[in-house]
C-alpha cells in the first residue's frame, strides 16, 4: 500500500473563547495578522478566525460571543495537543520573556534544548505555547530537518545524551562538503 505523503502543516484549529479576546492575544500580543473570518460552516453559531502564523500558514479558531476565557491548562492526555511551537528570530527570541512579563503573562524564561532555545507560556484559554529559536541556519539547499537528522546521527555515534553545538556544527560542515564543488580533496581531521 502506498503512503499518503504529507507536504507540511496546512493549518491548526483551536476552540477559542470569543472574537475580541482571541484577536487581542494573537494579533496584539503575538503579532499575527488577522487575515480572515467567516462563519464556521459546520457550526452556524461559531465564527472561524484565521491568523497568519508568520510564514503564511494559518492558525485558526472557532469562537462564540458567549464564551469567556478559561485559563485552566489544557489536559495532557493521550490524543490531546501538548503545545504549539512558533518560530522566532534570535533577535525576537531575546525579547520574548521580557515582553510577556511586561504584559503580566507567566513564562518559563529561556530553556536550552541543545539544538534550539525555548520559552513556554499559556494563551488566555490555557493552551501551552512555545516560542522557539534554532541555534543554526541550514546550509544553502538544505532544510532544518536535514541538519537535525545529520546532527542526530552524529550524536548517536558519539554516544551523547542530546544534540549539542558540536553536533550541529559538524552536521553543517558535512552537508556543506556534500554539495561543494572543490577541485581539491580536503581531508578534515
Amino acid at each position: 500500500m502506498s503512503t499518503i505523503q504529507a507536504q507540511g502543516v496546512h493549518h491548526i484549529t483551536f476552540v477559542g473563547s470569543n472574537r475580541e479576546a482571541t484577536v487581542d492575544f494573537y494579533q496584539r500580543v503575538l503579532g499575527m495578522p488577522f487575515v480572515m473570518e467567516q462563519p464556521n460552516l459546520d457550526v452556524p453559531d461559531e465564527t472561524h478566525l484565521y491568523f497568519d502564523a508568520g510564514d503564511g500558514r494559518l492558525i485558526t479558531f472557532f469562537v462564540r460571543p458567549s464564551r469567556v476565557n478559561d485559563p485552566t491548562p489544557n489536559p495532557e492526555g493521550i490524543g490531546n495537543l501538548h503545545h504549539l511551537a512558533y518560530t522566532v528570530s534570535h533577535a525576537t527570541y531575546t525579547q520574548v520573556s521580557e515582553r510577556l512579563n511586561e504584559r503580566g503573562i507567566w513564562n518559563t524564561g529561556n530553556i536550552d534544548r541543545g539544538f534550539m532555545d525555548s520559552i513556554y507560556f499559556r494563551d488566555p484559554n490555557g493552551q501551552l505555547l512555545e516560542m522557539a529559536c534554532y541555534k543554526f541556519v541550514p546550509p544553502e539547499g538544505y532544510s532544518i530537518a536535514e541538519v537535525l537528522a545529520t546532527a542526530h546521527r552524529l550524536r548517536v555515534a558519539a554516544g551523547a545524551y542530546n544534540i549539542q553545538d558540536a553536533h550541529l556544527a559538524d552536521a553543517i560542515a558535512e552537508l556543506t562538503r556534500r554539495k561543494a564543488n572543490s577541485i581539491t580533496e580536503v581531508v578534515l581531521a
